[in-house]
């Protein structure tokens, strides 16, 4: 007898081409589900019939393996193509390979016509209703975890961005994409104990724009940004990806040359100065000239005692070079360098 407390009463479809056995069929599970009135338990005297209801709303279906007309797996294949149901296959032939192949094909149980099976197949029914069900369910969840997974991937993701943004944000100036004065106070000494330690030199080049006050006062700041961008464009693409170049502060820029003696910086520079004044002859606004002073400093021939050294010694080397004319490289303790 059905519990009106439990699961709702399943309605099942009974595909059966034998009158008789139809109604046993159907009897049998009308009397365990309390269902004398067939509101639930329907029956289809051919495959066609079946075919023609609307299998969706049935929960379980009970096929007949020899019906006139239709073959036992075409008829199963047709099923199972239309709903997703737990379909029983329901015979008197006891052939174990036919069994083997129903279920092979997507039927969830077989039962052979034999002995006390009538009381048995309300049994059978039950269990391959609540596993199908169980099955859909767990279905059901494991398609929610892969949404869940992906929306939490795919916020990781933004949150990476998001840091990654930030970060990118906090160490490089936002006018000219070079690092900021706080990274580079942060990598100078990182860059000089790993000199120190493993041996190899580093080069120092502060850098200057020249006649770069009277470039704002007379043309605006707006120009005067666009010289500064132009600079640091000069700069990163003159360098390595080793290599660290930051805005210093107003129109000051700062190099950090790894494995890099002090020639090869002094090098890097004149090529920086060259650059710049090509990038300027191009920019036809100007009417002022506006060209780089560089002061440079290498560890090992200016014995540099730290990173602050170093950048010490390269920054007096800059204050010679404004001091000798400007437009020019001084190496500290060298003679300045012209264009």
């Amino acid at each position: 007898m059905n519990d009106t407390t439990q699961e709702p009463t399943p309605r099942i479809l009974v595909i059966e081409d034998d009158p008789d056995q139809r109604a046993l069929l159907c009897e049998a599970l009308q009397i365990h589900y309390d269902d004398a009135a067939g509101r639930f338990i329907r029956g289809a005297g051919s495959g066609q019939e079946a075919l023609a209801m609307d299998l969706t709303q049935f929960d379980a279906i009970l096929q007949d393996f020899n019906l006139p007309d239709f073959a036992g797996m075409d008829l199963l294949t047709e099923l199972l193509k239309r709903c997703d149901l737990p379909v029983i296959v329901v015979t008197g032939e006891n052939i174990t390979q036919t069994a083997s192949q129903a279920v092979r094909a997507g039927a969830a149980d077989y039962v052979v016509k034999l002995g006390d099976y009538l009381f048995a197949l309300p049994v059978i029914v039950d269990k391959n209703i609540r596993q199908h069900r169980l099955r859909r369910e767990n279905l059901r969840l494991q398609n929610e975890l892969q949404n869940m997974l992906r929306e939490l991937q795919a916020t990781n993701g933004q949150l990476q961005q998001s840091l990654e943004q930030q970060r990118k944000m906090a160490t490089t100036d936002h006018l000219t994409g070079l690092a900021n004065r706080r990274h580079f106070a942060q990598c100078l000494e990182r860059y000089y104990m790993e000199a120190t330690r493993y041996g190899f030199d580093l080069t120092c080049c502060m850098c200057d724009l020249d006649h770069y006050k009277q470039l704002n006062d007379t043309m605006g700041h707006q120009i005067g940004d666009q010289v500064l961008m132009m600079a640091a464009e000069v700069i990163r693409s003159s360098l390595r990806g080793s290599d660290l170049a930051a805005r210093y502060g107003g129109d000051e820029f700062v190099l950090l040359l790894p494995h890099t003696p002090m020639e090869m910086g002094v090098a890097a520079g004149q090529r920086i100065r060259q650059q710049l004044v090509v990038a300027i002859q191009q920019y036809n606004l100007l009417r002022l000239p506006v060209t780089m002073s560089i002061g440079v400093a290498s560890l090992e021939l200016n014995q540099a005692s730290s990173g602050d050294h170093l950048l010490s010694l390269a920054d007096k080397a800059l204050y010679m070079a404004k001091d000798q004319g400007k437009d020019r490289i001084v190496a500290f303790g060298q003679r300045a360098l012209t264009a």
